[in-house]
C-alpha cells in the first residue's frame, strides 16, 4: 500500500490503481519526474530517449526490422518496417508514435511495433514525424499523411492506421483526411489519443499519473502556431463537422487519464454519422499503460485487446469495403 506519505501524495489514485502499477508509475517517474515538462525540449528528449532505452523489451523471435526514408516535400522521413520472416501478411500497421508532438521517434515505440507485428502477423510501417517547436502544426500531420500515402502506393495490402496519445491523433486525422481516397485505411485503432476534447476525464482526472491536464495543455500549444483554430480536424479530429465514411475505429483508454473522453466523443461522433466504432476504457490504468505491458497483469490484458482490435477491424473494414 506504501507509506503514509506516499498515500497523501497520491490522493485519490494511492488505493485506485494497483500497487504493480504504481511501481510501474514510480519508475517512470525516477527515469522522467513531472517537472522536466519545464526543462528546454533537448533536455526532455534526451531523458526521454534513455527512459524508452530503459524499458526496451527487445523484438520477439521471428521478427524483422529494416530502416528506409520516404521522399517528402524536400525532406526525407525516416520509417521503419516490420515484418515476421518467412510469413506474408495480410495487412499492414502504419504506426505513429506517442510523444506529445515534441518527443520520441522510430527507436522510442519501437519494441511496441515488434509486438504488434508478432501478435498480429500484419507488417507495420512505424512513421519518424517531425517534431514540434522546430516543425508546428501542420509537420507532423503532413508526415503522417505522406507515410500514409507511401503505403497505399507501395502495397496491395489492406492498410490499418493506428497510433497512441499524440499518434492517435495523426491516425484519426489521416483516417478522416483520406475517407475517400481509393486506397483509405480499412481500420483504425487509437490508444489513449488525444484528439482535442476538453471534458469530462481533462476535469476529473486533471491531476493523474504521467498525465495531467497541464501536460496536456502545453503539449498542445507547443503544437500549434498562434492562429492555430481549435476547430481544424488536422490538428484536433474532434473539431470536424463530418464524421460520416469513417473506417471501422476501435479505441481504447485509460480510465486514470485526462484523455479518455476524448476517446468516448470519438466513438459518439461516429456512430451518430452511421459507422462503425467501440470505445472501451480500461479500468484502473494511467496513459502511456503500453510501456507496462509486461510488468503490470492489466496492462497486459490491455495490449492483448489491442492486438485482438488490430485484427477486427482490418477484416471488418476489408469485408465493408467497396471499391
Amino acid at each position: 500500500m506504501g507509506t503514509i506519505r506516499q498515500i497523501i501524495q497520491r490522493g485519490k489514485y494511492a488505493t485506485l490503481l494497483d500497487p504493480a502499477l504504481w511501481d510501474y508509475i514510480d519508475r517512470v517517474n525516477d527515469w522522467y519526474p513531472s517537472e522536466i515538462i519545464d526543462l528546454p525540449i533537448d533536455k526532455q528528449r534526451a531523458v526521454y530517449d534513455a527512459m524508452c532505452r530503459a524499458f526496451h523489451e527487445g523484438h520477439p523471435a521471428g521478427v524483422e526490422a529494416s530502416d528506409s526514408t520516404i521522399a517528402a516535400g524536400g525532406h526525407a522521413i525516416p520509417i521503419r518496417r516490420y515484418q515476421l520472416a518467412g510469413k506474408a501478411p495480410q495487412a499492414i500497421v502504419v504506426y505513429y508514435h506517442g510523444g506529445g508532438f515534441v518527443l520520441g521517434g522510430l527507436d522510442s515505440h519501437d519494441d511496441i511495433c515488434a509486438e504488434i507485428c508478432a501478435g498480429t502477423g500484419f507488417a507495420v510501417l512505424s512513421a519518424d514525424y517531425r517534431l514540434a517547436p522546430e516543425y508546428p502544426h501542420p509537420a507532423a500531420f503532413d508526415d503522417a499523411l505522406a507515410v500514409f500515402e507511401w503505403a497505399a502506393q507501395t502495397s496491395d495490402l489492406p492498410i490499418v492506421l493506428c497510433g497512441e496519445s499524440a499518434g492517435g491523433n495523426l491516425a484519426a486525422a489521416v483516417a478522416q483526411a483520406t475517407r475517400h481516397h481509393p486506397r483509405r485505411a480499412v481500420g483504425q485503432v487509437l490508444i489513449y489519443p488525444d484528439l482535442g476534447g476538453d471534458g469530462g476525464s481533462h476535469m476529473e482526472h486533471a491531476e493523474a499519473p504521467l498525465l495531467t491536464q497541464r501536460d496536456v495543455e502545453f503539449y498542445r500549444k507547443i503544437r500549434s502556431g498562434p492562429a492555430q483554430s481549435q476547430d481544424d480536424p488536422t490538428f484536433s479530429p474532434l473539431g470536424d463537422t463530418d464524421f460520416s465514411g469513417l473506417p471501422p475505429t476501435f479505441v481504447i483508454t485509460a480510465e486514470c487519464d485526462p484523455l479518455s473522453s476524448d476517446g468516448e466523443a470519438y466513438r459518439d461522433r461516429i456512430i451518430a454519422a452511421g459507422g462503425h466504432a467501440r470505445w472501451h476504457e480500461e479500468p484502473r490504468l494511467v496513459h502511456s499503460f503500453l510501456r507496462a505491458r509486461k510488468t503490470v497483469a492489466r496492462a497486459g490484458e490491455a495490449f492483448v485487446r489491442i492486438l485482438t482490435a488490430i485484427a477486427s477491424v482490418a477484416t471488418l473494414g476489408k469485408d465493408e469495403r467497396v471499391d
